[in-house]
């Protein structure tokens, strides 16, 4: 299990993240990032490129090592400072209140512990500062939502702990955010896996 978690399924995660499906989730939710803005699970670097004059500079956060190898890469495409650190998004080891904007882009379905990394988040948040999501999770049909729980333990164990059933906007709530605005969006392909939540959110 560890040579496929470290040769296999970081090039696997790499190109399934690469779908032009989700390039237009990208560019809306990163055209909103000003400041300074931490991306949390920032992965093989696929949102670098996006970042705009609004941004006065961006910390990647992501635990694994051969993503980050992957993202430094993408480095050189971006048009604003970026520091790459490898760190969990549970124990982030940046300053209380040194961050305008949080992103986060299909990554809260793979945090283990996804309430503590979101209260992370709002600790880290200045005032007023804001909280940019897209994530994958629960669908509201009860049908499609059984089939999630069901496939979750298997999938979660092939996918590197990414989960299927997670209901995002109520983590983000339970983290202490108020959501500003929210849009759900059914992508093709299968339905357990292709429900998103996209939104931007508040400290509470």
């Amino acid at each position: 299990m560890s040579f496929y978690r470290h040769h296999i399924l970081p090039p696997l995660l790499n190109f399934a993240m690469r779908q032009k499906s989700l390039q237009p989730f990208r560019d809306r939710v990163i055209q909103c990032a000003t400041g300074n803005v931490l991306e949390i699970g920032i992965g093989s670097g696929l949102n670098l490129p996006l970042y705009g004059s609004g941004v006065r500079s961006v910390i990647g956060v992501e635990p694994s090592v051969e993503l980050l190898a992957m993202a430094r890469q993408r480095v050189k495409l971006a048009t604003v400072p970026i520091e790459l650190l490898c760190a969990s998004a549970e124990a982030l080891p940046i300053d209380s209140g040194s961050v305008d904007t949080v992103v986060t882009t299909w990554s809260l379905c793979t945090i283990p512990n996804a309430h503590l990394a979101l209260q992370e988040a709002r600790r880290v948040l200045r005032p007023g500062g804001t909280l940019l999501f897209v994530e994958h999770g629960r669908a509201p049909e009860a049908g499609i939502a059984r089939w999630q729980d069901r496939l979750d333990p298997l999938w979660s164990h092939i996918a590197g702990g990414c989960h299927l059933n997670r209901e995002i906007d109520q983590l983000i709530m339970g983290a202490g955010f108020r959501i500003d605005t929210m849009r759900h969006d059914h992508m093709p392909g299968p339905p357990t896996h292709t429900y998103f939540y996209e939104g931007q959110a508040r400290p509470r």
